[in-house]
């Protein structure tokens, strides 16, 4: 899920428009009276909610010290009242964010100034993007009184200090949002992030839990014991297990002037980190540090897969990121490397996101064959074996995706272990079917492609079904790629559950993926189903219940201990997106061997964003 961070989106001065937007679709609360000039303070301005009571307002003369300057991507500074928590109320923060935009920054850390300008409230992502506001003065003008004043001290954030629950639930009568709800920031998370919004804030020696990526930021965790994984990351294990020991780390020195750290999931920050607390499109509270510790590397390594039996058949699926010609030979000999040495040279693998033969270059082309050629000399290269493939090419720009890369799914296999069984293979809109050969289970169309005309899989990735044999006997195997989470509401956005707009897409796909398989098992009822691939979703999900209707299929991740249950790291969460599924024939846990392979997503250096799992089983 490649994004660009908030430093990176142009930010418009013309917040008013923003709120005036905001107000409209019930995201904010309409503004309180103004207090007189003489008594407006930073904890007026903040309130007790997460909007301002006096959003749209002019101020004057609100008086801080400068704890933190940033002079790229959304400009400004933040200052923060220097007689500490002035009101007494943990509710209110004593720091605002002062957007400055293209005006030239003329004051440091350190600095007391007195600012006058209007008081807004930006959103983020905007107004649909369900992503809180933040409170900010706009059109500043600024008055520096004195310069190398001390500043505030620093809020500890801990493991004791952040409430266990994350959020409260929202407030029927605003659709579910937060915003007008008081905070209790000693009840919610989300409510003790909202209460120290800007202000100085300090995290101590912490563990990575999101490894540094190509934007410059990394997550760390306050809360060493919420739900970790076994390689030092932590668990995204339901919907109500948010972590929300979790926190977005970037900093305020331009990497030209200072290299930001290159972490891997398990590192850690030691020194912590120290600045103003942000919120940003991208990740929501952020640490935008001032002073930045040092990483202490912890030696991760990326896993190695035992080699399958003489009498077990391994299926595979790995995600291999927009793979196509025009990328260069490393990263295919990266990718075909880790199918030989990390997987151990699979019998079958199915290939998400193979893209056509010249990329996201919009001619119409839809074949893949050099991009299959390339990658599969590259295995051989590797030391693997001369894998064959078989897809169906997709009709042009109709399975989403980058425009023009035309992604699909592709099984490799190697013809030395396992054989194809092909039978009249389909095209981009020709249904394969479930017929009868014999006693047994077929599929009219081997390499075919499941209900193509499904409404559910309009600009999305159709699953692809083959026929195998393994030492005489069927197995059938359908990769998937559904639809992406694009368009779902953070774990911060305002509205408490956040909207998931995104799963109602992939609830279809699964049902129709599951009427399929079961199908097969009405023709063959111990017919041997494996279906796999990039299902997008957790193994809690709906979506993966739907694909489980009726006993059809059993998610392999539930095999797993908790601890190990993680294909994906988003936002510092290790969570399922890639799923193995098998049906009653190829038997439970005991009958088989289920392994996600983390080999990119807890590392700063990826070849792919996603793991790769490896399914054995005695057919």
């Amino acid at each position: 899920m490649p994004h660009i961070p908030a430093s990176r989106v142009p930010r418009s001065a013309a917040v008013g428009a923003v709120v005036a937007t905001a107000l409209a679709a019930g995201l904010l609360v309409a503004g309180s009276p103004a207090a007189s000039a003489d008594e407006v303070r930073v904890h007026d301005i903040q309130g007790t909610t997460r909007v301002s009571p006096l959003a749209g307002q002019q101020v004057t003369d609100v008086t801080g010290v400068v704890t933190g300057v940033r002079g790229y991507g959304s400009k400004g500074f933040w200052i923060q009242s220097a007689d500490g928590d002035a009101d007494r109320d943990p509710a209110t923060s004593e720091a605002v964010f002062v957007f400055t935009g293209s005006a030239a920054l003329t004051v440091r850390p350190g600095d007391a100034v007195r600012v006058s300008g209007t008081v807004g409230e930006y959103v983020p992502g905007g107004a649909g993007s369900g992503n809180q506001s933040l409170t900010q003065i706009t059109k500043p003008t600024v008055t520096v009184e004195s310069s190398g004043n001390p500043l505030p001290e620093p809020v500890t954030l801990g493991a004791k200090s952040v409430p266990a629950a994350y959020a409260p639930a929202g407030d029927p009568a605003q659709g579910g949002s937060i915003n007008a709800l008081p905070l209790k920031p000693r009840s919610y998370a989300l409510d003790l992030y909202e209460s120290l919004e800007g202000m100085n804030v300090r995290v101590g020696s912490s563990r990575v839990v999101g490894a540094t990526d190509a934007y410059n930021e990394m997550w760390v965790t306050v809360k060493k014991r919420e739900n970790p994984s076994r390689r030092g990351g932590t668990v995204y294990g339901s919907y109500g297990a948010q972590n929300g020991g979790r926190l977005q780390i970037q900093q305020l020195a331009p990497v030209s002037e200072r290299p930001f750290p290159k972490a891997d999931v398990g590192d850690v920050l030691r020194g912590g980190a120290e600045g103003p607390l942000d919120f940003n499109q991208f990740g929501g509270y952020t640490l935008a540090a001032r002073e930045l510790g040092e990483v202490a590397g912890k030696g991760l390594t990326r896993e190695k897969t035992r080699r399958q039996a003489k009498g077990e058949l391994a299926v595979a699926t790995y995600n291999v990121e927009n793979l196509d010609p025009t990328d260069p030979q490393k990263k295919f000999d990266a990718l075909a490397g880790a199918v030989v040495s990390n997987l151990s040279s699979p019998d079958i693998v199915a290939l998400e996101e193979i893209q056509d033969d010249n990329g996201a270059k919009n001619d119409g082309t839809v074949s893949a064959e050099a991009t299959l050629k390339k990658f599969t000399d590259a295995v051989v290269a590797a030391g693997g074996p001369r894998y064959a493939w078989r897809s169906v090419d997709p009709a042009n720009n109709k399975d989403g995706g980058e425009p023009g890369g035309n992604i699909r799914q592709v099984f490799l296999y190697n013809p030395e272990r396992v054989s194809f069984t092909e039978r009249a293979p389909g095209d981009a809109t020709t249904p394969t079917e479930v017929v009868r050969a014999g006693k047994r289970a077929a599929l009219s169309h081997s390499p075919g492609r499941v209900d193509p005309a499904n409404p559910a899989w309009e600009d999305s990735r159709k699953p692809l079904a083959g026929e195998f044999v393994f030492r005489g006997r069927t197995v059938f195997v359908i990769a998937n790629h559904f639809g992406s989470k694009g368009g779902d509401e953070g774990l911060t956005s305002h509205h408490q559950p956040p909207k998931r707009s995104s799963e109602a897409k992939r609830l279809l796909q699964a049902q129709a993926v599951n009427g399929f398989v079961k199908d097969l098992r009405k023709a063959q009822r111990d017919a041997d189903v494996v279906v796999l691939g990039d299902i997008n979703d957790f193994e809690f999900s709906a979506a993966t219940k739907a694909l489980e209707d009726g006993g059809a299929l059993r998610s392999a991740a539930r095999s797993l201990p908790k601890s190990e249950r993680y294909t994906y790291v988003y936002q510092g969460n290790s969570q399922v997106l890639d799923q193995i599924l098998t049906s009653p024939g190829v038997g439970d846990a005991d009958d088989f061997s289920y392994d996600s392979v983390h080999i990119n997503a807890e590392f700063a250096e990826q070849n792919s964003d996603h793991d790769p799992q490896v399914l054995r089983f005695r057919p």
